[in-house]
Parts: C-alpha cells; sequence; structure tokens
C-alpha cells in the first residue's frame, strides 16, 4: 500500500502538488490523468524518490518512504518511460536481466525467467534474445522495457506514459498487454497518462488531476456515471477519439463494410468472424502478422494490423 499524506511539492513560487492526500492498494492497477501540467509526473516520481515533496509524507507499507534505503526502494519498484529507456549496448537478454543480476539471482533462475517473460508476450527468445535494441520495433522495445520492470514481480511498478509515443496499433495491444500482465502478478501498477481513453480502459481507479490538485477520485464506471464537476465531464469529452470509440464497440464486420478487408495475406491457421470484437483482434494480431476472415465456411479475406490502422486514421479525421 502506498499512502500519500498532505504533500505538497514547490519550485520557487510555483506549486506544482498541493496538499496531496490519498491511498493507492496493493494490488490495484491505478491511474493519474489529467491535462499536460497537472502534475501527475511529479506525484509518480516522488514515489521512487527521483522527487521529494516539500512537505508532507509518502508511506509504502506503512513507512514513510525516506526511511528506507533509496537503492532497496528502488530495487522493489519497476519503472517505465514514454522514452524507450533500454541500453543500446546490451541484448534483449540482458536488459530484461539487470534487476535479477542486482538482486543475485544465479544465470539460470535469471535466464529461465527472461525466456519465460518473451514468450508471455508473444516474442520467441529464439530470436529475440541476443538481438540489440535498434534490431526491434518501438512496440517491441516498449515490450522489452515492460519485461524488465516486471522480471523480479516487483511490488510498485511505475509508468509515465509509455505508449504515447507508439502507432495506435501498438498502443492498444500494449493496452491488452499490460492488463492481462497486471492480473497474473498482482503488483500494485501506478500508471501516468493524459488520455482518457486509455484511463478508462486500464484503471481500477482513476485519479484525475488539475494544476497539481486531486479533482476527482473513482472507479471508470462511476466517473463515466458521475462526474464531478464540468472540468471532469469536458476532460472525458475531449479525451476519447472516435477511433478509440470504434474499438471499443466495433466487430470485424464494420472493416467489411469499410472494404477494409484484404484479399491476400499470410495463412496463420488463426481466424475470426464478422461478429468478432475489434480488441480481441488486436490481442491476437500479437502473434500473428494476419488473421483470416471466415463466415459461414466461406473466407472473406485477411486482417492485418493496417487494416484496423487505417480504420482508426479514417474515423479520428
Amino acid at each position: 500500500m502506498i499512502k500519500f499524506k498532505k504533500v505538497s511539492k514547490i519550485y520557487g513560487d510555483q506549486t506544482v502538488i498541493e496538499d496531496f492526500s490519498l491511498t493507492i492498494a496493493a494490488d490495484e492497477f491505478f491511474v493519474l490523468v489529467g491535462p499536460s501540467g497537472s502534475g501527475k509526473t511529479t506525484t509518480l516520481k516522488m514515489i521512487n524518490r527521483l522527487i521529494e515533496p516539500t512537505d508532507g509524507d509518502i508511506y509504502f507499507k506503512d513507512k514513510r518512504i525516506i526511511d528506507y534505503d533509496i537503492q532497496s526502494l528502488r530495487l522493489n519498484i519497476g519503472y517505465v518511460l514514454q522514452q524507450i529507456a533500454l541500453f543500446p549496448n546490451l541484448t534483449v537478454a540482458e536488459n530484461i536481466e539487470l534487476i535479477p543480476e542486482l538482486k543475485k539471482w544465479n544465470k539460470e533462475k535469471r535466464r529461465k525467467r527472461t525466456i519465460e517473460l518473451l514468450k508471455k508476450v508473444k516474442l520467441d527468445p529464439d530470436i529475440y534474445l541476443h538481438r540489440k535494441p535498434d534490431e526491434l520495433s518501438g512496440g517491441e522495445q516498449q515490450r522489452i522495457g515492460i519485461l524488465r520492470a516486471i522480471a523480479t514481480e516487483p511490488d510498485v511498478i511505475l509508468m509515465d506514459e509509455p505508449f504515447s509515443a507508439l502507432d495506435p496499433i501498438s498502443r492498444n495491444q500494449l493496452q491488452l498487454l499490460i492488463k492481462e500482465l497486471h492480473q497474473e502478478i498482482n503488483s500494485m501498477i501506478v500508471f501516468v497518462t493524459h488520455d482518457m481513453s486509455e484511463a478508462l480502459l486500464l484503471g481500477d481507479r482513476i485519479c484525475i488531476m488539475n494544476e497539481g490538485k486531486i479533482v476527482q477520485i473513482d472507479t471508470p464506471e462511476k466517473i463515466k456515471a458521475l462526474p464531478k464537476n464540468d472540468f471532469v465531464a469536458q476532460f472525458f469529452k475531449n479525451e476519447t477519439t472516435q477511433g478509440s470509440k470504434w474499438l471499443e464497440k466495433g466487430t470485424v464486420k464494420l472493416l467489411q463494410q469499410k472494404n477494409l478487408i484484404e484479399e491476400e495475406g499470410i495463412n496463420t491457421g488463426r481466424s475470426v468472424s464478422l461478429n468478432t470484437p475489434l480488441y480481441d483482434v488486436l490481442q491476437l494480431l500479437i502473434a500473428h502478422s494476419s488473421l483470416q476472415v471466415i463466415e459461414d465456411d466461406l473466407s472473406l479475406g485477411y486482417i492485418s494490423e493496417k487494416s484496423i490502422l487505417r480504420l482508426i486514421e479514417e474515423k479520428e479525421l
């Protein structure tokens, strides 16, 4: 459990965080969301002491974080940034095994865990173990960054807008991936985003911030049904893109209607129907380059990431 108790952060005459109090449960997926400059990242960085509060206290497991040895604290906190921060001179395996090595895991245990994690995110260990970061796509690099953060199943994982620089397909796939991984490892995740649709998809609870203050903390369902004020209602309206709405509600039938099903593709042995939800399609496309569309025993063609990307771009115009 993490608890903020009357925390403030002041730089000169500028108050960035003001009288901030909240509690995050041990296995919670907790999302900080708000416009630029609302104090989200400052709040996140105070948890692992990259930034120290000016006033107030932050507690981890009922002990003030300033009373922990800072190295021990950070070894138990995973961290994923927007800027993909893999070490360019290290292989995929070496990047993932950094924290396990610091925690004195033996080589066999480290490698076993790395192979297990790569398989979990549909990256073939035989292909990816010895690759360098510059041999990976942006989405693949961020998957490795996530695996590095969760390798030792830390008590807390901090994620600072980790998907905002990715293309829409990679972003949606990684959103689904981190949601699935959270259910498996049960670590606390504190996730920063400026995208309300992302917050609503991922969060067990959402903290909406503005000008360094908490505006509303609640479940996604309650925030959608009962926004606390006009700021929350308007922020929700502005940040839910048309492309995201179609992905949440659409099925493969929508691609058929827009003539986005391709005539040719690679037969991977996986197929979907016209009624398959698009989010399920995205999950399958993590592991397969294309999916065959079959309806009434007839092949209608193939779906790839490009098909869905064209749909998103069309809906957001």
